[in-house]
């Protein structure tokens, strides 16, 4: 029987194979567009921005990214528009479209609101400031009988008020209650850390930052530190007020977490913490044979 005759007598079976070879091309059609839709294989590298400014970022792009900027902070003496943060981070596979999400360096310095600072400890007050753009610089302790609880506050010499609105990045200082006198406490482990995270760590157990020491570094914003006296102890008690001198390095081509490793001490086993010998090299012997640390 002929092929034309079959389906004279059995139309349903041409029907049917037309019904076949439809949804085929159909669902061949919808994997395709999937596959276009999804774009597959179609992944990138995503580079690291940070430290550009978003302009470069934006001109160099050729993933066909979608930049989102979620926050922006005022940095004094910092152009507008650097990149600070990036999520995701740079070396993450994406495809094309991905949206990346930025916090940037303001282009001018919005204000912020001063909180109700007077009564709180230093470490709330510390946290308090940083939290809405602003940072910490000296704290200043005078007699009151509320030890370690922030009495007074001012920026670049004027008094400061609560409500009053001030420019975020600025900086403000500290009037603290010393009490009795008798206030101490252990200097922070700072070591591996920025200038912006040591001086946040270190103003938080009531300590001031002192001679800050950036010899040869080219950005003192990523700059970590290598060495600070006195040194970390966890034992070690200081009086509050005191000053910690940190010394930086460029964290580019620095192993920080071997650094860290080599001056972390465990002061679980310091027996008498005023002679502190876990065997590392001094800070003066790295500065006198800086050849032989890779760091």
């Amino acid at each position: 029987m002929e092929k034309g005759q079959f389906f004279k007598k059995y139309p349903w079976a041409l029907h049917l194979l037309i019904m076949v070879g439809v949804s085929a091309v159909i669902l061949v059609l919808v994997f395709v567009f999937i596959r276009i839709y999804a774009r597959q294989g179609a992944e990138s590298e995503i580079p690291d921005m940070v430290g550009m400014s978003i302009e470069e970022a934006m001109a160099n792009d050729a993933i066909g990214l979608e930049f989102v900027v979620q926050d922006s902070i005022f940095r004094e003496g910092e152009a507008g528009g650097t990149i600070l943060t990036q999520d995701p981070k740079g070396g993450t596979m994406v495809k094309s479209g991905r949206k990346v999400y930025l916090s940037i360096t303001s282009y001018n310095a919005d204000d912020a609101i001063l909180p109700e600072l007077a009564g709180l400890s230093v470490r709330q007050a510390v946290s308090e400031l940083y939290g809405i753009g602003l940072s910490v610089g000296k704290l200043t302790f005078v007699e009151d009988p509320y030890k370690n609880s922030v009495v007074d506050q001012s920026c670049k010499g004027k008094s400061l008020y609560a409500g009053q609105q001030i420019a975020r990045g600025s900086v403000v200082d500290l009037v603290v209650g010393s009490g009795d006198g008798t206030g101490s406490n252990s200097v922070p482990f700072v070591i591996g850390k920025t200038a912006d995270r040591a001086h946040r760590d270190i103003l938080s157990v009531s300590l001031n930052v002192g001679k800050e020491h950036f010899r040869d570094v080219k950005d003192k914003r990523t700059a970590v530190v290598y060495r600070q006296e006195p040194d970390y102890t966890g034992v070690n008690k200081y009086p509050y007020g005191t000053s910690v001198e940190l010394w930086y390095i460029d964290a580019d081509n620095t192993d920080v977490a071997r650094m860290i490793s080599e001056f972390k001490v465990d002061s679980s086993k310091i027996i008498d913490p005023n002679e502190v010998d876990d065997g590392r090299p001094s800070p003066e012997d790295i500065e006198d044979n800086s050849d032989s640390w890779s760091w």
